[in-house]
């Protein structure tokens, strides 16, 4: 790589069910190629760690050689690899650090041990525009609720708030559950939720109280709203009435919107910061972006969210955190460095 041209990494995302090769140049999307589990924890209800890990395990050669076709590249024009660390299932990481660490070494290139977080936001840089700085960031996934405050992405990340409980995407999967859905629970409940009346039921709003706000103005809490859903179809069962699955659809969908967009505008207001940035797989929801785009425009407040196959774990935006780092000139993380499940959000890079 020469002084002036933009550096060319490898990312590589393990964190939960899918594996993830993605390969940038610079802030240039070259390649992204995802192989998903999720088919094989379909019958569970949920991911199962041990077979993620294995399933991470059988894709990650294929999907590493999947990228560079896509790319036109070959393993000699990488400059960098980038790994994500952490947070993320313990085993799913380690096959994914271990597989990272096994390619750098074997082509002497400098590996980064990222965070998986932090490449939510990241991916926004790959969809071709500048991304404005700082900015409040929702990162909403089937394993993580979080709401950050982004002023650097290569070195200043504030974790803001946090889910105490259930992710967003984690209380899908389980209230899909209840009404006798399948998995994954975002894509069954939306469906279902066609023709529902959103307002027809009060579910509740978590953390949302006055006495909430001091401790947990921008945490959230999903597992009192589940909880709520299921008292409602056990009276209807009881009651021996048939469930309004659309109505409870649409009426869940709607309290975690409401809370999830309320949320993060609150932080933008009391942070003086006009822009929201929205990443994690449940940006897919439709809902979701339509009550973001409807509540940021009354509220003057940016809102972008990156193209949707980069929402979704991926390792291109492990990449653009890993080429973020190379062009500042940092240094690469320690050989030793190891899986950390519960990486806080302002920790960047590993570097001890």
């Amino acid at each position: 790589m020469s002084a002036s041209a933009a550096p060319v990494v490898l990312g590589i995302e393990t964190s939960c069910d899918e594996t993830g090769v993605g390969i940038v140049r610079g802030t240039a999307l070259l390649a992204n190629r995802i192989a998903s589990s999720m088919e094989l924890h379909a019958r569970f209800g949920g991911v199962v760690p041990e077979i993620a890990a294995r399933a991470h395990l059988e894709a990650m050669e294929p999907t590493i050689r999947a990228a560079l076709v896509d790319a036109q590249l070959t393993l000699d024009d990488i400059d960098a690899v980038a790994v994500t660390a952490g947070p993320g299932l313990a085993g799913a990481l380690m096959v994914g650090i271990g597989a990272a660490k096994g390619l750098a070494t074997a082509r002497e290139l400098p590996l980064y041990g990222v965070n998986h977080l932090v490449g939510h936001v990241a991916a926004d840089v790959l969809s071709g525009e500048p991304l404005e700085l700082p900015t409040i960031a929702l990162l909403v996934s089937g394993g993580h609720t979080s709401l950050l405050l982004v002023r650097d992405l290569a070195g200043d990340v504030e974790l803001l708030g946090e889910t105490i409980d259930d992710a967003a995407g984690e209380a899908f999967d389980k209230t899909a559950r209840l009404l006798g859905l399948s998995y994954p629970g975002g894509p069954s409940i939306d469906a279902a939720a066609v023709g529902g009346d959103p307002r027809a039921i009060a579910f509740p709003r978590g953390l949302t109280a006055p006495k909430d706000r001091q401790k947990h103005r921008w945490n959230f809490s999903f597992s009192g709203l589940k909880t709520s859903v299921a008292r409602h179809v056990e009276r209807a069962q009881a009651a021996g009435e048939a469930l309004p699955t659309a109505d409870v659809a649409a009426s869940f969908r709607e309290a975690v919107v409401d809370v999830l967009i309320a949320k993060a505008l609150d932080a933008c207001q009391a942070h003086g910061i006009p822009r929201l940035l929205l990443g994690g797989g449940v940006v897919a929801n439709a809902r979701l972006r339509d009550v973001a785009i409807e509540r940021c425009e009354a509220a003057g407040v940016t809102l972008r969210i990156p193209p949707l196959e980069l929402c979704t774990d991926n390792g291109a935006m492990i990449a653009a955190v890993g080429a973020m780092l190379v062009a500042r000139g940092d240094a690469p993380s320690p050989a030793g460095f190891a899986a950390e499940s519960t990486l806080e959000a302002n920790v960047v890079q590993v570097v001890e």
